[in-house]
């Protein structure tokens, strides 16, 4: 048995390795290919340590499990975050490809210009900072002259709305968003009414704004708000 956690251990490690040493775009595209390639890694790796014991079946699960819980908390260890997580790269700096580190990505150029673009900017010219996360995904930073103004920037003034929160849904109250705004189910029957809606079995969608507890209601048939 201890044996066999062992090998569960190592090949769970191994596994982890190769996947990072695939690259980012292995995260990000997951294309035909490098789908391929985990799901061929993965079944690999588990071939060696398949048993039709019940018990090494459970006890496998567990160390995975227990693996898995601590390696998370070894992530938090900078040194070892950087060794099997990575950290972010580079790979467009003021409007220039850095061809380095998108070699070291393993993302080819195309892929790049694809996820840029798909993030609304097809001239990586108007680029400051392009960053691929561990995890591939891409973070783009326009330059200032192409970034999206602001209401600030225009001194507009502009006040905190807050987020509509769901208190009827499919005619049915949720009591537990009614006590995260501090309100209860005969504040709302009370609103319903005087929003001409009282029976709430014939509301598909109601919601509070958080900032005037102000009523948007949905019956299905059309939009109210209060």
């Amino acid at each position: 048995m201890l044996l066999f956690i062992g090998k569960t251990l190592l090949l769970y490690f191994i596994t982890i390795t190769i996947i990072r040493l695939m690259g980012k775009s292995a995260f990000a595209q997951l294309t035909a290919h490098d789908l391929a390639g985990i799901f061929f890694v993965i079944t690999l790796a588990s071939g060696p340590i398949i048993t039709d014991d019940v018990v090494r079946t459970v006890a496998g699960l567990a160390v995975v499990v227990l693996a898995h819980i601590g390696f998370s908390r070894m992530m938090l260890i900078n040194r070892l975050r950087k060794m099997f997580i990575g950290e972010p790269t580079i790979v467009i700096k003021h409007g220039k490809i850095v061809r380095k580190n998108l070699k070291r990505t393993h993302f080819t150029l195309s892929e790049l210009l694809s996820e840029v673009r798909e993030k609304g900017y097809p001239d990586i010219s108007s680029i400051d900072y392009a960053i691929i996360e561990p995890n591939g995904g891409i973070g783009v930073v326009p330059s200032q002259v192409h970034a999206p103004v602001t209401p600030e920037q225009l001194q507009i003034d502009t006040s905190y709305a807050g987020i509509p929160v769901a208190v009827i849904i499919e005619g049915k109250i949720m009591q537990q968003n009614l006590k995260l705004i501090n309100k209860d189910e005969g504040w709302l029957k009370r609103k319903l009414g005087e929003a001409g809606c009282p029976d709430q079995n014939r509301i598909f969608y109601a919601a509070v704004r958080e900032r005037d507890y102000s009523l948007i209601i949905d019956t299905g048939e059309g939009s109210i708000q209060d």
